[in-house]
Parts: C-alpha cells; structure tokens; sequence
C-alpha cells in the first residue's frame, strides 16, 4: 500500500453522500458488508468502491473473518485528517452561514 495520499480526495471521499453514511455507521465500530448493504440498500461493490480509496490508505480496514467481509474505519486517522485541513474551517463557516440563511 503506498504512504502517500492525496488530502484533498481522502477528504472528498470522506464527504460524499454514501461514503459519509457508510464511516457513519463505522464509527461505533467494525461492521460486516451485509449489515452495510442492508442498512443503506447498495450493492457488496458499491460498498468496496465507496471506500476503495480509504481501504488503500489505511483510513478503513478491510479484513475477512469467517467467510464475511468486516470494515472497521480508523476513527483517530479519519479525524487527524480534518484537523490538519485549513479549508475544513472554511467549510464549517460556509455551512454555518448557509444554515442561517435557511432558517
């Protein structure tokens, strides 16, 4: 597996619409492929595709266990990540002010 990484598409991945449900339901905790496939209605290979690109930099594991495919996110790298993105305040201060206009 390469070290290297590009922040800005482990941060996109993270924030696209599926792969943020699917850390979601990560982050309590290591989850079985079906239990993802069943709660969030994709396919086995939508869920592999989704994270791909965080299973390559160690952002989720993926490992057998008794014949079932198991995703456990690494919580502490997942969030290490953020905290060191100065656009991830920018972000935050975009939602903040866009919630304001909503409301």
């Amino acid at each position: 597996m390469k070290n290297e990484f590009d922040k800005d598409k482990i941060i996109e991945c993270m924030f696209e619409t599926v792969t943020s449900e699917i850390l979601a339901e990560l982050e309590n905790g290591a989850k079985n492929s079906s239990y993802i496939v069943e709660k969030l209605h994709i396919s086995e290979n939508d869920v592999r595709n989704k994270l791909s690109y965080l299973i390559e930099h160690d952002f989720v594991k993926e490992e057998i266990k008794n014949n079932k495919k198991i995703y456990e996110a690494n919580v502490e790298k997942l969030a290490k990540i953020l905290e060191n993105n100065s656009n991830f305040d920018n972000v935050v201060n975009g939602l903040t002010k866009m919630d304001s206009y909503l409301n």
